[in-house]
């Protein structure tokens, strides 16, 4: 092998080592930022990482929306009715949360099994479910309609009794 080719194999090997250095540092950086998502059945089955920013969602469950009177502290149960997750959130909740309703809310699993949400996404209207719970309520066994015809019972039965929303506070 001529000293030239020599000289171009290294600035070709070179080329290719720096470029796959790049590539990894850039998924490594990505990794970090993205947030997956969970349902309560992926969680109970130890699917999500600790201490790592996720997604969970399904719906609120009736009666376990506990609110502190001192401070915007609010703690509900999620669930896809096969298993619940206990979220914690500490902030104005969205207009549209309600018990009976799909979320999703974005924040860490802590090893006490609970989620200490950063956000909380509650749905745009009465026939819109965000995706992804739709697909773990699926799989869970529940058609859209069955979800979509509970939460406006829900929705019809809490306004009867005149519960306080989240649009009240």
């Amino acid at each position: 092998m001529t000293p030239k080719r020599k000289q171009k194999l290294f600035v070709i090997l070179g080329l290719v080592s720096l470029t796959a250095i790049a590539v990894g540092l850039t998924l490594y950086a990505l990794r970090s930022n993205i947030n997956l998502f969970f349902s309560p059945v992926q969680i109970a089955q130890g699917d999500a990482p600790m201490e790592r920013q996720i997604r969970a969602g399904g719906m609120v469950k009736e009666g376990s929306v506990s609110r502190d009177p001192e401070s915007l502290d609010v703690e509900f149960t999620v669930t896809d009715y096969v298993d619940d997750l206990e979220v914690y959130y500490s902030g104005i909740l969205p207009d549209l949360f309600r018990e009976g309703q799909g979320v999703v809310v974005v924040g860490e699993l802590q090893t006490d099994g609970r989620l200490y949400a950063d956000k909380v996404l509650a749905r745009h209207d009465e026939n819109y479910m965000p995706p992804e719970v739709a697909q773990a309520l699926e799989e869970a066994g529940y058609s859209p309609a069955d979800y979509q015809a509970k939460a406006a019972e829900v929705g019809k039965r809490l306004e009867q009794e005149g519960t306080p929303q989240a649009s009240d506070y």
